[in-house]
């Protein structure tokens, strides 16, 4: 339970960090400046975060692991992974966001209140996050796409040029993040374009070149619960389980961004702003809200919200990012007579597409990959600095004294740092190689977070706990993505526990 301070206007919190001061919940038309939260404010103001979640998720499981399975083995046995692991992953979302909701504060530095403390789940966190996405397949595979649009045609095996596009596009990141006035809403807006383009350009596609067989083949196989086809891996369901959506047990490192949006207490504990944005506090340690009638309501309110983005927006939005490239992967596969491989999956539509269709599909296919794989690189590589930054300033005195409070002096030189980082690291492999560890590593958070929720959550102002068959969903998520984390492991030192 959370115990309140010897000040009555803080409460403890966990362990070893400081006590949360207490406020009371802001209304939603004071965060977005608007006189009535209808349907097209909501829109246009609240729908957000979830955005940048979609951003991602349209990319490395939907555009890379997802298609290059389907093309490899079909939809049914596994398409109901991707509808299980899409349920989880949004119902473990809105957990993460409810600890954001009540306490203001990003997710890792809240990892920091459970026992054994701030010294143990703090620098675990940053590490696993930047080991799991470090490896730059993302990047590597936005950078094949550049290169067949550019010169229209597939880059040649072992090219480097596509590792130069690459490290152009991250760098293009950087200069998003430098031109913004508040980063998280660059984001967004970046993500209505790029996420709204790919999905009315997909479903236009498959709407005129894919056959009604083949779109109702892959809903069935979501709902249709079957064995895997023979011949895949465990470890390849891994990595299309760790990816369908967002990144199975890391998906905290996103959520984060309800704070900048100031959904319930973010509000009051500040965001980190771009350069060309007024540099407002960010405070170092949260703020959360007393158990009253007032507060009460406010919290069913923000939570309303909070269900219509993660349900209505990213649910729903992972499902058709799934469904769409898959079943356009599916009909080029047919059409080809071919099979996809981790070399050539990134482009391996526009190909196909080229032949049976002409030119103009080649590079109306590239585009869409680009701007797939793209979006996916953007939110996972701000992630990775947002998520740093966060934790040392949160958690840094020392550190807050030498930047001067602003944590802008952190966020960026560390984004340099990053760039340098992933250069050298994404000639190490295949993109789609890369993909693969990086969406299994994703796996390994689901063996850790949902317990520090489990802790979190239950310690929370009494409106804004959990019901007790919301443990049982995170349980399962321990089991669902944790079995494929151990096999990964038994695959890699030795034969992994399941065979297909």
């Amino acid at each position: 339970m959370s115990e309140v301070a010897d000040d009555a206007r803080t409460v403890q919190l966990g362990k070893t960090r400081p006590p949360l001061a207490v406020d009371d919940l802001p209304e939603p038309e004071e965060v977005f400046k608007v006189r009535r939260l209808g349907p097209a404010q909501i829109i246009k103001f609240a729908i957000g975060p979830s955005l940048i979640a979609l951003g991602i998720s349209i990319g490395s499981g939907e555009w890379l692991l997802g298609p290059q399975a389907v093309g490899q083995y079909g939809f049914i046995g596994v398409g109901w992974v991707i509808l299980v692991s899409a349920v989880l992953q949004t119902f473990y979302n809105v957990e993460i966001a409810r600890t954001v909701m009540a306490t203001g504060e990003s997710p890792v530095v809240s990892w920091g209140r459970v026992p054994p403390g701030v010294l143990v789940w703090v620098p675990l966190s940053v590490f696993i996050v930047i080991f799991a996405f470090i490896a730059g397949g993302w990047a590597a595979s936005a950078g094949q796409g550049m290169y067949a649009l550019v010169h229209g045609e597939v880059a040649p095996a072992g090219a480097e040029e596509p590792r130069i596009w690459a490290i152009a596009l991250l760098v293009l990141v950087f200069l998003i993040t430098v031109a913004a006035r508040r980063i998280s809403r660059s984001l967004e807006l970046a993500n209505w374009v790029m996420v709204g383009t790919i999905l009315a350009g997909l479903l236009l596609i498959d709407l005129f070149v894919v056959p009604f067989s083949q779109w109702w083949e892959g809903i069935r196989g979501f709902v249709t619960p079957a064995m895997p086809p023979d011949g895949i891996t465990a470890t390849q369901l891994g990595g299309l389980a760790g990816f369908t959506a967002l990144a199975s047990g890391l998906n905290w490192y996103v959520m984060g961004h309800y704070r900048d949006k100031g959904y319930g207490m973010g509000y009051r504990t500040g965001y980190i702003s771009g350069l060309r944005g007024e540099r407002p506090e960010l405070k170092a340690v949260g703020v959360t809200f007393p158990d009253d009638e007032l507060n009460r309501g406010r919290w069913k309110r923000w939570y309303r919200l909070l269900m219509l983005d993660q349900w209505g927006v990213f649910f729903i939005g992972a499902m058709l990012g799934m469904l769409l490239p898959t079943i356009l992967m599916a009909h080029a596969v047919e059409v080809s007579g071919e099979r996809p491989t981790a070399a050539t999956v990134p482009t391996f539509v526009a190909g196909v597409f080229e032949e049976e269709y002409g030119r103009p599909m080649f590079y109306v296919a590239l585009v869409l990959g680009v701007l797939i794989l793209f979006s996916t690189q953007l939110g996972i590589f701000e992630g990775m600095v947002r998520v740093t930054t966060d934790a040392a300033h949160g958690t840094s005195p020392r550190l807050r004294k030498l930047i001067e409070g602003d944590p802008r002096r952190f966020y960026y030189p560390f984004m340099l740092l990053l760039i340098v980082v992933i250069s050298v690291v994404l000639h190490q492999a295949l993109p789609v190689n890369l993909v693969q560890w990086s969406a299994n590593m994703s796996n390994l958070g689901a063996l850790i977070y949902p317990f520090l929720l489990m802790y979190l959550n239950s310690r929370l102002p009494r409106p804004a706990r959990p019901r007790p068959w919301h443990y049982v969903i995170l349980v399962l998520n321990v089991l669902f993505f944790g079995f494929f984390f151990v096999n990964f492991v038994a695959d890699l030192i030795g034969d992994p526990l399941i065979t297909f």
